[in-house]
């Protein structure tokens, strides 16, 4: 036999060629579906499967432990009879495809189908009786499973939702409801329930399976909810249904769909690869490129587990799949139809890379890091569970290695996530420690496409990423969204106040390392841009562009905003602590703050730039933005999205840098070609210096604006078109207790000053800030009144 490299040649059903070679050199696998040969005489080994050959280069690496092994694909689409499994003896493996446009490993099977006519739309075919799949393709695009009501790209919720999927009425209509499907959102849309009807009660009442997928238990939504699995729903074109009791599979064909010459394909697996070591052996090494991955089952239904007292629970698979592992790559390749979780480092995973992937139109979450809860000290799994102080572990920091760190998601394309599961997001990170999430596009997905479930470890950084379109289906988070339900939070603000006041350096135990989030572009039209929700402690935001809705803080540690933009909006702090230590400066926003029941007003709070006089002083009633400026930012050209601020800005007097406006996003060219970008906002006119028509404003947790024109004056009964108008009271609010401020009152005087707008009102409020009342003359039902108020 001649000396040389290993050389393996599958050839239709796949044929093998094979040599010896040197010890110091890697085993090439060439694998093909035409016939190759690599110039040796020698007759070819015949394998049937690309299984077969990865099990071949594990018998060849029991003799060379430490070699190499290169699997090279063809062009050919490769459907796999089972998933490939890669322990660690097969550390030092790459499989790559000569390009992912040419090459595709699927989860499908393919089917020959003798089709009958079932009615004049419907054909219907025999299956096997081992038939068991929930996503059907035809030439290669998938149908949609018969559901009501049907499908809508443009439908909102579950792409098309009615309140009456489930109702008796509907179940009724139909010969055999079970094994139906129940998609429905949380009653709080956060996130959504998925259940299998396994009966019918003796009222007509649906018996359910299943609803365990989200954290936060609800009742099912009463209106968003969609059906599916149901022979009777088979109503329209392009739709299918799987009889398994009768072995029938029925289909409605487009127009477009010639039965005769089309591809009939299946999904049989739940996941394509999966790379699983150990502790103490892990999987090392793994390299996946220039692949596509496609065709998986959805997973909506296995079982779920929670993630710490986030809102989240998830089920621990993917069609790339990682755990216990070590400097493994997935690269330049294409993920799409996967039914669910798309890539997963599980556990124990140090050095994985995510870098220049394509992925859309998959049923959950794109790339997930997800550790494991025994490396968590004292650990907590639902929203009201807390570990009594005495019982708890006080050590900071990870009990054991058995999760995620050091790893990267760079120039990756993601878009389309969470197409069924709707707790999901392009990027999710729980339990982890340093990961680095860099340079990508993510959009058009139901719910934040960055989340982080967690304050265990902290030292992530997020950077050069452009999420928009974000939140669609789901409600109360953003388009970077986090919880720190840690060991010092608690459900009772109280309870909680106390146990921070007694130990200040309690959340440290968990948020060990600041997690940076610097230098992105976020847009989120129904939620916040940035939001750092319950406990988010540990982070420093700087120089990002927040195009929508602003930055919320909610009750957290520590952290620091400086010198990002808020277009047409604001900080939002909500519920701090009063010794929060949070900073805030250098920022330029367009409103006021939106600030919600605070016990404090944070560490520092100045040298921002604001709109107008009327919003900086809202602030500076609490001793906070002394040395804030306000006016026109004077933005370069944010017709394109360049906000960036001109030489002469107000804000350079602030100490406001600028920042680059063009390295948003992916940045792979073949990828930043296909990638959409943000939708313009329309600057907000009102926030312009010296605009007395000043938005809604919030003191005390009443909103507040100016009296604006004619009609106004008319309405209530005013002398003249001034004052300041109570649109809506807090009923907790000083200012409105025993019997002070009602919603529709006009506060014409202030301490016996005359009031022309919101602006006289704040200086009289700041004149009087050491006082606890506030005499004030108001306009109520077109007669003057004299009130004396609260203000603490």
């Amino acid at each position: 036999m001649k000396r040389g490299k290993i050389v393996v040649f599958l050839l239709g059903l796949m044929t093998l060629c094979l040599s010896c070679g040197p010890e110091e050199g890697p085993i090439e696998i060439f694998v093909s579906h035409t016939a190759a040969t690599n110039g040796d005489d020698q007759a070819p080994l015949q394998y049937g499967s690309l299984e077969e050959a990865v099990a071949k280069a594990a018998e060849l690496k029991k003799d060379r432990p430490g070699a190499e092994v290169v699997i090279t694909l063809a062009p050919g689409e490769y459907h796999l009879e089972k998933t490939i499994e890669i322990p660690p003896s097969l550390s030092k493996l790459t499989i790559r495809g000569t390009d992912a446009s040419k090459v595709t490993i699927t989860g499908g099977r393919p089917l020959q189908l003798d089709w009958q006519k079932y009615n004049e739309s419907i054909y219907v075919a025999e299956v096997s009786e081992t038939a068991d799949f929930d996503q059907f393709l035809v030439d290669g695009k998938p149908q949609i499973l018969a559901r009501y009501p049907n499908y809508n790209e443009e439908g909102g919720y579950w792409q098309g939702y009615a309140a009456d999927a489930l109702s008796k009425e509907r179940v009724a209509s139909w010969e055999n409801p079970v094994g139906a499907y129940f998609h429905a959102m949380h009653n709080g849309r956060w996130g959504g329930f998925h259940f299998r009807v396994t009966g019918v009660d003796e009222d007509g009442t649906p018996i359910l399976e299943g609803g365990h997928q989200n954290n936060r238990a609800s009742k099912p939504h009463g209106e968003f909810r969609m059906v599916e699995n149901v022979f009777e729903e088979l109503d329209t074109a392009g739709e299918w249904f799987l009889d398994p009791s009768n072995n029938k599979l029925y289909y409605w064909p487009p127009a477009n769909v010639d039965m005769g010459s089309a591809r009939f394909e299946v999904s049989v697996l739940k996941d394509l690869v999966r790379a699983v070591g150990t502790l103490q052996s892990p999987v090392k090494n793994v390299t996946l490129s220039g692949i596509t991955f496609k065709n998986t089952q959805r997973t909506f239904m296995e079982d779920f587990e929670p993630l710490l007292r986030s809102d989240w629970t998830i089920y621990r698979g993917a069609a790339v799949f990682f755990e216990n592992t070590e400097n493994c790559t997935v690269e330049n390749s294409v993920f799409t139809h996967l039914g669910g979780n798309v890539i997963m480092a599980s556990k124990y995973n140090k050095g994985l890379i995510v870098t220049g992937n394509h992925i859309y139109d998959c049923g959950a979450s794109g790339v997930s890091f997800i550790g494991d809860p025994s490396a968590v000290r004292s650990p907590s799994f639902n929203y009201s569970e807390f570990v009594p102080v005495a019982e708890m572990d006080t050590v900071a920091g990870p009990k054991n290695e058995a999760y995620p760190r050091e790893c990267l998601v760079e120039n990756n394309l993601i878009h389309k996530t969470g197409r069924l599961e709707k707790q999901t997001a392009g990027v999710q990170i729980a339990m982890a420690m340093d990961i680095t999430v860099r340079h990508n596009s993510i959009y058009d997905v139901p719910r934040a496409g960055i989340n982080i479930g967690d304050g265990t470890w902290g030292g992530h950084i997020l950077e050069y990423n452009d999420v928009f379109n974000t939140v669609l289906e789901t409600s109360d988070h953003g388009s970077f969204n986090s919880w720190g339900r840690d060991r010092f939070w608690h459900p009772n603000r109280a309870v909680m106040d106390s146990l921070t006041d007694a130990n200040p350096n309690m959340w440290k135990w968990d948020a060990i390392h600041t997690t940076i989030i610097r230098n992105n572009r976020f847009r989120c039209d129904h939620g916040w841009d940035i939001d750092l929700d319950d406990g988010s402690s540990n982070y420093h935001i700087y120089n990002n562009l927040l195009l929508n809705n602003g930055l919320k803080l909610r009750e957290g540690f520590a952290r620091v905003a400086e010198n990002n933009i808020m277009v047409n909006n604001s900080l939002h702090p909500h519920v701090w602590f009063k010794n929060s230590q949070d900073v805030f400066r250098h920022n330029i926003v367009q409103k006021a703050y939106q600030d919600i029941r605070l016990d404090g007003w944070g560490k520092e709070l100045d040298h921002n730039l604001f709109p107008n006089e009327v919003s900086m002083m809202k602030s500076r009633v609490y001793d906070r933005d002394l040395n804030s400026v306000y006016g026109d930012p004077l933005f370069k050209d944010p017709a394109h999205l360049d906000f960036s601020v001109l030489e002469n800005s107000p804000a350079f007097k602030i100490g406001f840098k600028n920042f680059p406006m063009d390295k948003f996003g992916v940045q792979k060219p073949e990828l930043k070609a296909l990638a959409k970008t943000p939708e313009v906002p329309n600057l907000n006119e009102k926030t312009k210096e010296g605009a007395e028509t000043a938005p809604v404003m919030t003191w005390l947790r009443n909103k507040l604006k100016n009296v604006s024109s004619k009609e106004e004056q008319s309405a209530y009964g005013l002398n003249t078109a001034e004052g300041v108008i109570v649109l809506s009271v807090w009923e907790q609010s000083p200012a409105v207790l025993n019997k002070g401020l009602k919603a529709g009152d006009v506060i014409v005087q202030a301490n016996g000053k005359k009031l022309k707008g919101i602006r006289d009102f704040f200086n009289v409020v700041m004149e009087t800030k050491t006082q606890e009342k506030l005499d004030l003359t108001v306009v109520r039902n077109q007669s003057e009144i004299q009130l004396s108020i609260r203000t603490k």
